[in-house]
């Protein structure tokens, strides 16, 4: 029997000297050098190569900041342009991230793909043609990818694909209703297949994928590119967050569940998810601030959080917007949202800024009504009282925001804030803490039934 060749690889070059990898540079000639600068076969890591095993719908990349797992899912959808595939989706977490990222990224399309590519028959198919109006790459093969952003699942309704990639999932504000829309697409050829490239995040998408047997999942953290990245960059991450919560998610690529002592677990907040759709009418809304008091890179976001309340008692978490924002951002917003929701009041922290987040928001609107609240305990003694509503079901939330403002990166923060920790600031949680103190703490003695929840439905962010 014929033993396998090895394959040969960029890091077995990288062990040879300088002067003998020269040579063989040489040796080769120009057009071998060409063709193998495009090449994944040589330049990719055996962790960077699909499942062998053909038992599987999705192949999950859950790594490390640059690991490379861009490059792997821009590599994967090109050989699947070389099998013959002529349909193929790939959504990002935004519509930005289309073309920064997965098209003119330095490991997107554009950079990956070669003017002499030939499909697995020979035949040429050449560099892809980009048409930044109809969102797609095309290939003389006849070969077409459609590019959709995680904020517009809609868009996903219609058309078919015979494979998919999805990029940074765990970051995708409508993350259920997009994955759902992409899986009635997947209805061409005899086995649709989805490559996810992703950081992780405890969301609950990305564990019913870590639980479903049909997902193949590939880890590895940062440290395994690292011929690929900067020696100082390597060292200042390492420094700075090894050993941390962080560290362990975005450069190990652990999936951090609820932190010990965390006031609330997965399990918690899975029960208490609920569609848009199933809100009922609401008899208070409020808008709740944690307001960063400076405009700078160094700044804190400000979390913006918005909540309701029916006529049984149950709270609804609606939406989160925290952002780094400078005053007159955040007091621009807060009223927005106001108006947007209907809202009874705007309920902010003022420890840090004091009268003067009153008079930012009232020098914009002085119609809007405004609670000052004033942390007087820590953050654990407030929000230890509202985890007890969530575990007697008396807090919802909101799975879907029609907005795209996704409760994940809030929900994230619950799980893993630990009161004794490194985190000071848990800037989206104070925010959702204060706005659930006020409607269920709050003692508001004459509500109005209002309909504002559903006429706020749909409206941009």
């Amino acid at each position: 029997m014929k033993t396998p060749t090895k394959r040969i690889t960029a890091d077995d070059l990288r062990k040879l000297p300088k002067a003998k990898v020269n040579e063989l540079f040489a040796h080769l000639g120009p057009a071998k050098v060409d063709e193998l600068q495009h090449d994944w076969k040589f330049w990719g890591r055996d962790a960077q190569f699909p499942p062998t095993d053909n038992d599987w719908n999705t192949w999950l990349i859950n790594a490390g900041r640059g690991f490379g797992k861009t490059r792997c899912g821009a590599e994967w959808v090109r050989q699947q342009v070389k099998l013959g595939h002529k349909r193929i989706a790939c959504v990002a977490s935004t519509n930005s991230d289309i073309e920064r990222v997965m098209v003119k990224g330095e490991s997107g399309f554009l950079s990956v793909c070669w003017k002499h590519d030939k499909d697995n028959k020979g035949k040429h198919m050449g560099f892809p043609e980009w048409s930044p109006t109809k969102r797609s790459l095309t290939w003389a093969n006849g070969a077409k990818v459609e590019f959709y952003s995680a904020e517009e699942p809609e868009r996903l309704r219609g058309p078919q694909f015979s494979a998919a990639w999805c990029d940074e999932l765990a970051a995708w504000n409508k993350d259920i209703d997009t994955w759902q829309m992409l899986q009635f697409c997947l209805r061409l050829g005899k086995h649709p297949r989805v490559c996810v490239t992703t950081t992780p995040k405890p969301t609950k998408l990305m564990r019913e994928l870590l639980k479903n047997p049909k997902t193949v999942v590939t880890s590895g953290s940062t440290f395994d590119n690292a011929a690929n990245l900067a020696d100082t960059y390597l060292v200042a991450v390492k420094e700075q967050y090894e050993g941390t919560r962080i560290g362990r998610q975005e450069l190990y690529a652990e999936v951090l569940e609820e932190a010990e002592g965390a006031l609330w677990t997965s399990e918690t907040l899975d029960a208490a998810s609920i569609k848009h759709e199933d809100v009922p009418d609401l008899t208070r809304i409020v808008v709740a601030l944690d307001p960063a008091v400076t405009a700078n890179a160094e700044s804190d976001m400000t979390g913006i959080v918005v909540a309701g309340l029916d006529i049984n008692g149950i709270a609804y978490v609606l939406g989160d917007y925290t952002d780094k924002l400078s005053p007159q951002g955040w007091a621009e917003k807060a009223i927005r949202l106001y108006h947007q929701y209907e809202a009874d009041r705007i309920v902010a922290e003022v420890n840090q800024g004091g009268d003067m987040v009153k008079l930012t928001i009232h020098n914009i609107d002085d119609s809007v009504p405004y609670k000052a609240v004033r942390a007087s305990r820590g953050k654990y003694a407030r929000a230890e009282p509202i985890s007890a509503f969530y575990e007697r079901g008396l807090v919802k939330h909101v799975a879907n925001p029609p907005d795209g403002a996704s409760l994940n990166e809030l929900e994230t923060q619950m799980r893993t804030w630990e009161p004794l920790g490194r985190i000071g600031s848990p800037d989206r949680l104070d925010a959702c803490v204060w706005a659930l103190t006020e409607l269920c703490l709050g003692g508001y003695s004459k509500p109005k039934l209002t309909l504002a929840y559903s006429s706020a439905k749909g409206l941009s962010k």
